[in-house]
């Protein structure tokens, strides 16, 4: 899959722009504060419904306009798919594929697949354990993309059942028959999502300790991923095993008894105490936890490498996602550099963004788009077509 033509309203600092774009890799070029990296975040956006650099959609609509546009045009093999998003804040998004309006924008997920690797996902090794969540739960939908319905109705159940703890130490009686109800969802929906979760980072675990090893080099020790639960059933940070994983159903039994043994807690304190709300993915180095442990390099080397073993997963499943690289080739040294560029060339589509081209390797720079005055000039072997504009 790739984009074959881009176009945005009101969408960050840009009131209209409309980029022709290809196979193979592209360059976005241009000082900062130019706009370069919100058209990459514009693609990011149709695959995930959320930007990488907030998390909300507000940011996203140009100052003083009430909505923006993504629109673009992909190819995948012999066939052309439209995908238009308009974001509203503070309103629901609407969603058109091939002109047909979804009925919930989140069908859009799956549809649309990419890899982006940022500056900001060092979190994933240095950050908390939400940062790592959201990675699990990203791919996760974008692998299966009916578990955005599971994850959303997770997320209201522990809503619902947060604000009845809150109420229930005053009046404990019926408050704990309907409290029995809500635990009943939360464990089904739980059981779901733990048994994605530990199923993903068994088929990503072989993926990242090779990427690592490309990345870091002879002589680097093993990389590997295990998972923390609340639910002792579902992982204790070890490095998790190969193969199949535990079922859904033997994991919401498991989280149904751990509930039980949590309720006086829960009560005392007005909080969901048990399921994947509480989690981490673990990351190793050998041995040791990466977190805390890891160095500047190692911990940059650890991230490099789970993104692209996420693109290696979903390329063994039968279609490249489009690689986004948002100004990551001046931060790395020349093995990583190397390591990344190999991939990028590889991609059916990678979308590069850079203050200076010289950051970028040569082979990568082929065709770049130059961001700056308000215009976004498309060049190849010399010539400029397709431009954009921000007043």
């Amino acid at each position: 899959m790739y984009v074959r033509h881009l176009q945005l309203g009101s969408f960050r600092n840009w009131e209209k722009v409309d980029v022709a774009l290809g196979p193979g890799p592209t360059v976005f070029v241009g000082r900062n504060g130019e706009g370069k990296t919100n058209l990459v975040e514009a693609v990011g956006y149709l695959a995930t419904m959320s930007s990488h650099r907030v998390s909300a959609d507000g940011p996203l609509v140009r100052h003083g306009d009430a909505q923006a546009v993504v629109r673009a045009a992909l190819r995948r093999g012999d066939r052309e798919l439209l995908v238009e998003i308009e974001i509203n804040p503070g309103r629901a998004n609407r969603v058109r594929v091939n002109r047909a309006p979804l009925p919930r924008p989140r069908e859009l997920l799956g549809m649309v697949r990419t890899v982006l690797f940022a500056p900001e996902d060092l979190a994933l090794v240095r950050g908390d354990p939400t940062e790592r969540r959201r990675f699990l739960d990203e791919l996760l939908v974008t692998r299966t993309p009916r578990l955005a319905g599971v994850r959303s109705d997770y997320d209201r159940v522990l809503k619902q059942r947060n604000a009845l703890l809150k109420t229930a130490r005053l009046a404990r009686g019926r408050a704990i028959e309907t409290l029995d109800v809500w635990d009943g969802h939360l464990t089904d929906l739980g059981g779901q999502l733990l048994a994605a979760r530990l199923q993903l980072i068994a088929d990503l675990a072989p993926h990242v300790a090779e990427s690592y090893a490309g990345v870091a080099g002879a002589g680097a020790v093993i990389a590997g991923l295990g998972y923390s639960s609340s639910v002792p059933a579902a992982g204790d940070g070890s490095p998790v095993a190969p193969g199949p994983q535990p079922s859904a159903a033997e994991l919401t039994a498991a989280m149904r008894e751990r509930v039980a043994e949590r309720r006086g807690d829960e009560l005392d304190r007005g909080i969901t105490l048990v399921g994947p709300h509480r989690d981490d993915l673990v990351l190793h180095l050998g041995p040791a936890h990466a977190k805390g442990f890891a160095s500047h390099g190692e911990s940059w080397s650890l991230a490099l490498a789970l993104k692209l073993a996420t693109f290696a997963l979903l390329r063994a499943e039968g279609e490249d996602p489009i690689l986004i690289l948002d100004d990551v080739f001046a931060t790395l040294d020349t093995q990583r550099r190397a390591a990344l560029a190999a991939v990028a060339r590889s991609a059916e589509q990678t979308l590069i963004t850079a203050a200076v081209v010289d950051d970028v390797p040569e082979e990568l720079r082929s065709v770049r788009v130059e961001v700056g005055d308000g215009y976004a000039v498309v060049v190849k072997d010399g010539a400029g077509f397709a431009e954009g504009r921000v007043p």
